[in-house]
């Protein structure tokens, strides 16, 4: 008996790892004959298990959805890797999921053995989570989104930006992407015809879901990511400004420390729109391009550059007066 039930926790082990076996595959897997694995495959439906058989000469078997909640077959990095999930996810930045993860999470340890028991023990008692100031986002929003980029149907919502202003959206969803302890969705926005960048805590869905559509190519996983980190940092920004550099589109790209479109105008000029938080350090920026430029429409920064050149005057003048005495000449002369 207790070698029969050994095997039917490998059995289950085996569906945990891949979906679909054949008879053949789990027989030599488990080192028994195949209408073993029938009786075990029998078994485990008798436990409430939705094993699915496929017949046919490529026939099989295959854990199916619903039923009761298999055991979790884990081996000791796993183990301790969804310990630290747990305690990480009780101070992350989906709400409502606290307790839960508290709970999850003891017990897991009581079910640990104590070689494991000590490492996890190790990391709650040695580790602080800093208080979360950011926006919480409620799970049930993440998953209709997620289901939504499964599924890829659209999502019609109400959005409101970082300038207060709010509209209805209806977008292709794609990816949502975890940044600073904020949600983001990446999606293609059906009424502007481009892709945008949504912060989720500002998503206020409407049900039900638009139609389905067909999946537009998308970049690697870690390119998108990138895009969203630099919308994230972008999206703040207080003062915006249209600027002209006197130089190629490349060598403008070469040195901006975020991704910006820039959009050649010849093949010695390029025009941007940069951002900052205050228009002296914009003005700094734009002089770092190494490159002439004009602004377009933007008095703030033309203010700070005038500032900026006459603080610079002074410093080379009283400078230059500066080296002059230290060399015993007359900075007059």
């Amino acid at each position: 008996m207790l070698e029969t039930s050994a095997r039917l926790l490998r059995l289950l082990s085996l569906f945990h790892g891949r979906r679909d076996w054949t008879g053949a595959e789990m027989a030599d897997r488990l080192g028994v004959s195949t209408r073993t694995v029938r009786n075990d495959v029998g078994r485990l439906r008798a436990l409430g298990y939705p094993v699915e058989a496929r017949p046919g000469v490529d026939g099989g078997y295959r854990l199916g959805a619903g039923g009761a909640l298999p055991p979790l077959l884990l081996d000791d990095d796993e183990a301790v890797a969804v310990a630290v999930g747990l305690r990480s996810a009780a101070g992350g930045s989906v709400s409502g999921i606290e307790e839960s993860s508290v709970r999850a999470l003891a017990k897991l340890q009581q079910v640990l053995p104590a070689r494991l028991r000590h490492r996890v023990g190790a990391f709650q008692t040695y580790t602080l989570s800093a208080p979360s100031d950011g926006p919480r986002v409620a799970p049930d929003v993440l998953t209709v989104i997620a289901v939504a980029c499964r599924d890829h149907e659209r999502l019609r919502f109400d959005y409101r930006t970082h300038a207060g202003t709010a509209g209805a959206r209806e977008v292709e969803p794609y990816r949502l992407v975890n940044d600073r302890r904020r949600w983001y969705l990446m999606a293609w926005d059906v009424g502007r015809e481009d892709w945008r960048t949504f912060r989720v805590d500002r998503i206020e869905l409407r049900t039900p879901n638009g139609r389905r559509f067909q999946p537009r190519p998308l970049p690697p996983d870690h390119e998108l990511t990138a895009q969203v980190a630099d919308a994230a940092r972008t999206a703040t920004w207080r003062y915006r400004a249209r600027v002209v550099v006197h130089a190629p589109a490349t060598h403008v790209r070469a040195r901006l420390p975020v991704a910006l479109q820039v959009e050649p105008l010849g093949d010695d000029r390029c025009v941007f729109e940069p951002g900052s938080d205050h228009p002296e350090m914009l003005a700094l920026y734009i002089g770092l391009l190494g490159a002439d430029f004009t602004v377009i429409d933007a008095p703030e920064l033309v203010d700070a550059l005038r500032s900026l050149s006459t603080r610079y005057e002074r410093a080379i003048a009283a400078s230059e007066l500066a080296s002059g005495l230290a060399l015993g000449t007359d900075p007059t002369v």
